[in-house]
């Protein structure tokens, strides 16, 4: 992992203490010390006298970022007043976790020269211009930073149940008059895909038809009969009625 943008930063490390170190004397308490080195520059804590396999430090350091040093190389000592220092472990320290989220408080591991297991020791790193993740920004150039809107949640409703089918016995009813029949389809309903329903009977009678020629009105008295060869003139409106054939002149 590549880290950019560090030089010149400043990294805060506070060595906490140490776990389970391998102890180098025999008849005392050791009393340890951290010696760190980030590139050039070297750093000690002070020594924890008496403080044998879990001395406790506290102690604070900042170091100068450099760019493409992303890892410290820490050391654990015994101090002697009378001979050389003894060497307990040694381990390394990775940045790429507290470079890129601000925060490292892990504890690492320590061998010795043969790589056995030689305790661990406690480091809390602290990076305040830590990286930060892209903001995902609108197309636009002068929005503000997208937010996912929340879909709100849609009130579900409970489906009422279908209808029962109908049954063979659903077609007939109390009040069909032809319900002791079964083979009727009187009281059946009507599909809108069937055949009209049948007419009823019997059959309306048609309407009279007109009778040609046409008859004759009667009517009383009858109208006088007009001039004929033989006589020449109507008889009067007073006179009675007469058969044809026979006329009275006066």
């Amino acid at each position: 992992m590549s880290i950019i943008g560090i030089q010149g930063q400043i990294l805060e490390v506070t060595v906490v203490g140490c776990n389970k170190l391998k102890d180098t004397e025999w008849f005392s308490k050791q009393d340890p010390y951290v010696y760190l080195e980030y590139s050039s520059a070297k750093y000690r804590t002070k020594t924890c006298t008496d403080g044998g396999k879990n001395p406790t430090f506290n102690h604070k350091f900042k170091l100068e970022l450099i760019e493409g040093y992303v890892e410290i190389k820490i050391m654990v000592w015994n101090e002697n007043r009378v001979s050389s220092d003894t060497f307990i472990g040694s381990g390394r320290v990775l940045l790429q976790k507290v470079l890129s989220q601000g925060f490292d408080d892990d504890a690492w591991p320590l061998e010795t020269t043969s790589g056995r297991d030689a305790g661990e020791v406690k480091l809390v790193l602290h990076y305040s211009k830590a990286l930060k993740p892209a903001t995902i920004t609108c197309f636009s150039p002068s929005a503000s930073p997208c937010v996912t809107p929340s879909i709100p949640q849609v009130p579900s409703f409970p489906i009422p149940p279908p209808p029962p089918a109908a049954t063979y016995a659903d077609h007939y009813s109390s009040s069909c008059p032809y319900s002791s029949y079964p083979n009727s389809s009187a009281c059946f309903p009507q599909s809108p895909f069937s055949a009209p329903p049948p007419t009823s009977y019997p059959p309306q009678p048609y309407p009279p038809t007109s009778i040609y020629p046409p008859q004759a009105s009667l009517s009383y008295p009858p109208p006088p009969y007009p001039p004929t060869y033989a006589n020449p003139r109507p008889p009067p409106q007073d006179s009675a009625y007469y058969p044809p054939g026979k006329f009275v002149f006066r």
